[in-house]
């Protein structure tokens, strides 16, 4: 149990976790709450399961990993298993979605959709947080404290 929560006291792991969750939280948004332009949480489900053949389990995990872990990166509580998510989350939409479009992001417009380097971003980010932890800050730590004490 303390090798989950276990993390140095870097400002590394403090900006990788805290930046992550920030980019992330919007589209967890969008898929739970129908924020940010946003179809919410049923929406998404159907979207996942009837359109891209996902199994129900998978896509909420997909919607939970997004919007409960990107808030879990921010606060730094079970930052690996967040960053775990994270990181299946982006593999998954380069498989399912991006690979066909190539690795540059769409910014002119002139690609059938947005290629994947920036899910690699946030792959070799989240790898970092699950080998490292949540760094400086994180209720990580400070639970992993309390578990040494004991």
């Amino acid at each position: 149990m303390l090798k989950l929560f276990q993390t140095d006291d870097t400002w590394s792991g403090l900006i990788l976790r805290v930046m992550l969750g920030v980019v992330m939280f919007p589209h967890g948004a969008q898929k739970l709450l129908g924020w940010f332009g946003g179809h919410g949480f049923a929406a998404s489900m159907s979207a996942f399961t009837d359109k891209m053949h996902i199994p129900a389990a998978l896509a909420f995990l997909v919607i939970i990993a997004e919007s409960v872990g990107s808030l879990g990166l921010i606060c730094g509580f079970l930052t690996r298993v967040a960053a775990f998510g994270i990181l299946c989350n982006m593999i998954g939409a380069i498989i399912l979605v991006h690979w066909p479009n190539g690795f540059f992001m769409n910014w002119f417009g002139k690609q059938a959709g947005e290629g994947f380097e920036y899910h690699l971003l946030a792959i070799a980010m989240a790898l970092a947080l699950f080998i490292s932890g949540g760094g400086k800050g994180s209720l990580d730590r400070a639970i992993a404290a309390q578990l040494k004490e004991k």
